[in-house]
């Protein structure tokens, strides 16, 4: 490999490992905000009752908007730089984001200046508005729902890599579509249930049959979301294959390809 080829090969890296970084980060701040997908969608709410008891729409956490980035950043990240690019890119950026909680909680204890809370007592109608109360709700979170939203990212991005290899090992260099969406939907389903387990079942008081009721329409979301985006997969890799040039492409994915342990 020349000079060129190795510069270009740490260049995709570096991007790569950005945007995944950066959407994933985003990802775990936004996530405490929950919308209505209907009625973002201009429909009313479905109200699906799942056992019996439970009154469910398509709310989904704001999170979830971008996190099909890195669904899609993870596979091209495995496809070119194998399980080692996947696990060095998904454990700095679980300690980043654990770094991140970290600060956001020392900081919601600071105390406010006076004149920032004068400034800000009042919302454009005029009714009264405490703006350290906001700061602190939006950005601080649960242990239980930190614990859980890092414990469930390692995990799917562990399963992740590991039946992406496992489906190049069948389908070789072709049929990109169907172990990006393969490992995409199994990693997923796991994913969608270990977050809500850890942080409302173990740390908090909902019951099983609730955890079942909300990680099924999460689960749903991302099973849709994996399989429209899979046109932009065959973008990324017809761009990347022109950066990269025919044969370093070749000679990347080929030795991506051959290691297929679990860790």
């Amino acid at each position: 490999m020349n000079l060129l080829q190795q510069s270009r090969k740490t260049n995709l890296f570096i991007i790569l490992g950005s945007i995944f970084l950066t959407n994933a980060i985003l990802a775990e701040i936004i996530g405490v905000k929950i919308f209505s997908g209907e009625k973002t969608m201009g429909f009313e709410p479905v109200n699906w009752t799942f056992f019996g008891e439970y009154v469910l729409d398509f709310n989904l956490t704001a999170g979830a908007v971008i996190w099909p980035i890195v669904f899609i950043t993870t596979d091209i990240i495995n496809e070119y730089f194998g399980k080692k690019g996947v696990r060095k890119i998904s454990f700095i950026t679980a300690g980043l984001i654990a770094y991140v909680f970290v600060v956001i909680s020392i900081v919601t204890v600071l105390v406010p200046a006076d004149f920032w809370l004068d400034v800000n007592s009042q919302t454009p109608t005029g009714e009264g508005f405490d703006i350290n109360y906001a700061f602190n709700t939006i950005f601080r979170q649960g242990l239980g729902i930190i614990i859980g939203s890092l414990t469930a990212f390692l995990f799917g991005q562990l399963i992740d890599v590991f039946v992406f290899q496992k489906l190049r090992a069948v389908t070789g260099p072709k049929m990109i579509w169907l172990r990006a969406t393969g490992s995409t939907l199994v990693s997923q389903f796991f994913d969608s249930f270990v977050v809500l387990g850890i942080a409302f079942y173990v740390f908090g008081n909902w019951s099983i049959s609730q955890i079942i009721a909300v990680g099924l329409i999460n689960y749903f979301y991302k099973f849709t979301v994996a399989i429209l985006l899979t046109p932009l997969l065959y973008v990324g890799h017809g761009l990347i294959d022109r950066y990269l040039g025919k044969e370093l492409a070749e000679n990347m994915a080929k030795e991506a390809s051959m290691d297929r342990s679990f860790l």
